[in-house]
């Protein structure tokens, strides 16, 4: 798209990836897409539902087609809505329903009959489309029927997807532009959660061992894991053992291997190890609210100030700071001068509040700190080594945690847009400061970059800070460790917050744009709750076990395509609805998605709603005058977004390892088989009446029962038993 700030935006060109050429991708589609013509013809959406019946005729057979209903057409007129009618084509005849003003979710319970010719080859032809005064009409989408399978099915009833029209031909690619895309498609049967006890207790056990254990699972996943999806695998094994508590035992058997392979200090978790990789996805999951409490507010200021900043003499452009007389243009030596002092008070800022933040700091990140401080200090204990273990938890504290989220703030979730170049610079010498900091200021990494100099008393006195920080964010005992999850779990964060606009419909009255109130709102996992200001006292609005649905409003309801509707029962039971306006589309589906997560389990979640609002005697959408009529669209409860501060799923998560370790298993026999007859094969442990207990002989055989759990288990089973995920990463 092309942004227009005044009228419509404009639209470039379009990439379609179909499902099938995703399925033909399963590590994900990766690559340049050519960008093609959008054909009005080929953009619909929706459903539509269809009554087809063989019935007997005076002379022959006839064909009848009852067009009910149709649902989430496409909106092809300015008010954001359509005029839909249907045409039904067979044989070379025609014939069309009524048309609906104003509608996307139009019923017309019409019924069509067609004179079936014996042996005749011709498919019947069903097409929606939006009825236009002035111009000619637009397409909306069709369906096609094979008339030989409909006889011998004699009936068929249904919801059915709208098909573009793709009878034109395939235009050129290329003189659009393209996109670098990767689009991967996730479609994962998970069974029930006794299904994956076994292999889940496996792992645990090997974790509780830690180095005595005589398999070394751990060690022989990583080994035979790749490069491009040891990130993934180490992300879904983090949180697996994080749902079974053991995320710091597991960390701390990767910190024991990776320093039982390393000689030299200075290449110490420089690897993208499991260790490293696992080490990342922990401070993502459990670090990022205290991540956002530290460095949220200097991000703020660096993307408020705007100001210009460089330290590279040879990229220095003084045009691009402006003056600093009154028509004096600042000299290069100012320009450096100016920059040096603007980032060193961002660093100062940024050590000080790191300094304040060791009680903020999830006790399960601490424990996992003073661990890696304790093994790096064991491994190298001279005193020319005495930085080392300061170093170890600076390699993930600073280098892969603060600074990545400084150079990248929105991938980290700090800001909403990416950094314009000016303040992206900025950021990037910061971050550059940081990692020097974190290098506890080694003659390596200062010459690097010897224009970094200017910098160099705040980096030394933040060597200091940092040490002294890092002293105490290790110092933590057992019992303060439990009393600090205690308190931490006392405390509910909000789920999501952020200001919008409410309306709540009461009567009959017309609702206009206009009475919409901004409002503070919060969202706990007890209650969506709202305040003037963000500071003020919070009055609840719906308690989370009364949501019954969280959904889109059509376009033309109050003419912005960005409210969402919350429809819960009062503490009379009586069903209510919640009108929300958001400020642009991704806070709107950020805002249905936490709503849907948290409300998941509600036992009166509805399976169809309203996208329109009950205006004057009739709902806009699908113009039914009965205000208590079903919905006319369904509700889409379990489409969420993926977020970092998702709850754990502790059943995909194992789901996800036996997918990997199924598409590694013939390395792991291999690995096995060599183990076996191998000169250090360890001692044989044995289990109950003295059968030999071989970790990776039982890590096979759990491999294969779940294997013939998957194959016995239907794939449209009901939610009790195993559950499909379908989650599309873009």
């Amino acid at each position: 798209m092309d942004e227009d700030a005044l009228s419509r935006d404009d639209v470039i060109g379009k990439v379609c990836l179909t499902r099938d050429t995703l399925a033909t991708h399963p590590k994900g589609f990766s690559g340049w897409a050519h960008l093609t013509e959008v054909d009005p013809d080929e953009e619909v959406q929706g459903e539509i539902h269809l009554r087809l019946e063989v019935v007997p005729g005076t002379r022959a057979c006839r064909l009848r087609c009852s067009v009910l209903e149709a649902r989430d057409l496409a909106p092809k007129d300015w008010n954001g809505a359509s005029d839909p009618f249907v045409r039904v084509r067979y044989n070379g005849r025609t014939q069309e329903t009524s048309i609906v003003k104003k509608s996307r979710y139009p019923r017309w319970n019409e019924t069509f009959e067609f004179e079936l010719e014996e042996g005749a080859a011709e498919a019947l032809c069903v097409e929606a489309w939006d009825w236009d005064l002035v111009s000619r009409n637009d397409f909306l989408g069709k369906v096609v029927f094979n008339v030989q399978r409909l006889r011998a099915a004699q009936q068929e009833e249904g919801w059915f997807r709208l098909q573009p029209d793709q009878s034109k031909s395939q235009r050129g690619e290329g003189n659009l532009g393209s996109l670098q895309l990767e689009v991967r498609l996730r479609d994962e049967m998970v069974l029930p959660s006794g299904c994956y006890q076994p292999l889940v207790q496996l792992l645990c056990r090997e974790v509780k061992l830690g180095t005595q254990s005589p398999g070394q699972l751990i060690l022989l996943i990583e080994e035979t894991t790749s490069t491009e999806c040891r990130q993934d695998v180490a992300t879904t094994l983090l949180k697996l053992f994080l749902g079974q508590g053991l995320a710091k035992d597991f960390l701390d058997l990767l910190f024991q291997l990776e320093l039982g392979r390393t000689s030299e200090a200075n290449t110490l978790f420089r690897s993208n190890s499991l260790a490293s990789k696992s080490m990342e996805s922990f401070l993502k999951v459990a670090g990022m609210r205290y991540l956002h409490g530290v460095l949220g507010p200097i991000i703020d200021r660096v993307f408020e100030e705007k100001k210009y900043v460089e330290l590279d003499p040879s990229k220095v452009e003084v045009k691009d700071v402006g003056c600093s007389g009154l028509h004096r243009p600042q000299t290069e030596a100012e320009v450096l001068e100016q920059s040096a002092q603007t980032l060193s008070a961002h660093l100062r800022a940024l050590l000080s509040s790191l300094s304040r933040s060791v009680r903020a700091c999830p006790a399960v990140v601490r424990a996992t700190f003073r661990q890696l401080f304790r093994r790096v200090r064991e491994r190298f204990p001279s005193a020319q080594d005495e930085n080392v273990p300061f170093i170890a938890v600076t390699s993930f504290l600073c280098l892969r945690f603060i600074s990545p989220a400084i150079m990248a703030p929105k991938l980290f979730h700090l800001r909403e847009r990416h950094a314009d170049a000016r303040t992206s610079r900025t950021l990037l010498l910061l971050a550059k400061a940081v990692q020097n900091v974190g290098n506890m200021d080694t003659p390596a990494s200062r010459a690097k970059e010897a224009w970094m100099e200017p910098l160099q008393p705040t980096v030394r006195q933040g060597v200091a800070q940092l040490k002294d920080f890092i002293t105490k964010l290790v110092d933590i005992q057992e019992k303060e460790e439990l009393d600090l999850q205690w308190a931490l779990s006392l405390q509910a964060p909000p789920v999501k917050e952020g200001p919008l606009f409410i309306h709540r419909t009461k009567g009959k009255g017309p609702l206009m744009s206009s009475s919409f109130k901004k409002l503070h709102f919060s969202l706990t996992t007890e209650a969506l709750s709202f305040a003037k200001t963000p500071s003020s006292k919070k009055s609840t609005l719906i308690k989370l076990a009364h949501i019954q649905a969280a959904e889109k409003v059509e376009e033309k309801s109050f003419g912005s395509s960005h409210v969402m509707q919350v429809i819960y029962t009062d503490d009379a039971g009586r069903s209510q609805t919640a009108y929300l306006q958001c400020k642009c589309v991704n806070e709107l589906n950020q805002w249905l998605s936490a709503l849907r997560k948290v409300s998941i389990n509600n036992t009166g979640l509805l399976g169809s709603y309203h996208p329109g609002v009950f205006r004057g005697d009739k709902w806009s959408c699908c113009h039914q005058r009965d205000k208590t009529d079903l919905g006319c669209d369904k509700t889409r409860s379990r489409v969420t977004l993926q977020e970092w501060n998702d709850p754990l799923d502790h059943d995909l998560e194992a789901q996800l390892i036996y997918r990997h370790l199924l598409g590694v298993e013939a390395t792991l026999r291999e690995k096995h088989r060599q183990l076996s007859a191998g000169p250090e094969a360890g001692p044989v442990l044995t289990g109950p009446g003295g059968a030999p207990e071989d970790p990776v002989a039982q890590l096979l055989q759990v491999l294969q029962d779940l294997r013939e759990a998957h194959r016995s288990s239907p794939a449209d089973s009901p939610p009790s038993e195993p559950s499909r995920v379908l989650e599309l990463q873009t």
